[in-house]
């Protein structure tokens, strides 16, 4: 489990060490054709700053070379605001004083013909908060089974499950899950998550090894910028990338780094700020570091930074998200977990694409794929 590798690198040695890397560590590590992690804690070192030109000029060839010009679009769908966990950061708090939605079975399907009108979307997400006894497995088992009809990619974003409840979703459709650790600081991550199952670091983090042991097709991994140093968060997120590329190598994966944003339940403000330029820095060097990994960028950020993102290292791209339980059809007006930043319409979206030189895809993947064969 990567909770035991995770106990190996220490935190402060790690910490010291990026802020030790020097304008060498970043040429060395620019020269390379593939990078350890340590090469990675130099490019997003301070002391790469004076070469972004280059790791940008780098991270566009590889993006080329693996994914052409196309940009993966996908929608997020909150299914319920329900959750027994009570991270300080987020808007869902067991005690934030909000009313709570779960979706009826009728209510989750005009979600989803609501989400056809906006756009030709395939690619599902599937969001709850974390209260298993009310929305747990049979719930996102029905969920999945009314979503086939409508999207060709099913994936979800809730609590972490047992292994062998990754494995039957499978048997309703899904095809990837996202987590976000939200920190890998161990020491200080109950902190930010004191009460709720949500507490407990070592069934989170190896909530992802539960998932490679499924079969999972695609594993989405993140860390909240703003609760701990990113330099630091980030580079345990590259060691746990290697670890889960090693560990269950027919599995496709992706990276996130979404930044704090006020949040709906008293305001927790950020303990660290990043720069958008940062954020180009920590994009550029992931896309260096590994040829392969989609990176995702949502309606977290502003327009501005994803169309051009999207040309220098972004692979997917959420469009005209709605945080709040059934906010496409249902109940547009409820409290969201977090505020978008792009606000765009998916025409809007797709024609800043396009004039970027991006060309939008809405379906990339079939689960008829999976079962292909050479002759």
């Amino acid at each position: 489990m990567f909770s035991d590798e995770l106990a190996k690198i220490s935190w402060d040695d790690t910490t010291k060490f990026i802020y030790s890397r020097t304008e060498a560590d970043v040429r060395r590590a620019l020269a390379k054709e593939h990078l350890n992690v340590e090469d990675f804690m130099a490019l997003i070192s301070p002391a790469a700053e004076p070469y972004l030109e280059q790791m940008a000029a780098l991270s566009r060839k590889y993006t080329l070379e693996r994914f052409g010009k196309t940009i993966s679009m996908f929608i997020p769908l909150y299914i319920t605001n329900s959750c027994t966990n009570s991270c300080v950061y987020c808007g869902f708090h067991v005690s934030n004083p909000m009313k709570r939605t779960i979706l009826t079975e009728e209510e989750i399907v005009n979600e989803y013909k609501a989400i056809k009108k906006l756009g030709p979307f395939e690619n599902l997400l599937i969001v709850t908060g974390e209260n298993p006894a009310k929305a747990g497995v049979p719930y996102l088992a029905k969920a999945l089974d009314l979503a086939k009809p409508y999207f060709a990619n099913l994936k979800i974003e809730v609590m972490p499950l047992k292994s062998e409840e990754y494995k039957e979703l499978t048997e309703h459709g899904l095809n990837g899950v996202i987590c976000f650790q939200e920190t890998y600081n161990r020491a200080n991550y109950k902190i930010y998550h004191p009460r709720g199952m949500k507490s407990d670091f070592e069934w989170r983090v190896n909530g992802f090894d539960r998932m490679g042991q499924a079969g999972v097709h695609s594993i989405g991994m993140g860390a909240l910028i703003g609760l701990e140093e990113w330099r630091t968060d980030m580079t345990m997120m590259a060691y746990h990338l290697r670890y889960l590329q090693k560990n269950y190598w027919k599995t496709k994966y992706s990276v996130n780094f979404p930044r704090m944003r006020v949040a709906e339940n008293g305001g927790f403000q950020p303990n660290v700020v990043m720069s958008d330029k940062e954020l180009a820095q920590l994009t550029f060097a992931f896309r260096i570091f590994d040829h392969d990994v989609d990176i995702s960028y949502s309606t977290r950020e502003p327009a501005f930074i994803r169309d051009n993102m999207a040309t220098l290292g972004v692979t997917t791209m959420s469009a005209a998200s709605k945080t709040e339980p059934g906010g496409y059809y249902s109940y547009p007006k409820t409290l969201e977990q977090f505020h978008v930043s792009d606000e765009r319409t998916v025409d809007e979206v797709v024609e800043a694409l396009k004039k970027a030189g991006r060309e939008p895809v809405f379906k990339d993947w079939d689960a008829t794929f999976d079962h292909c064969t050479m002759e």
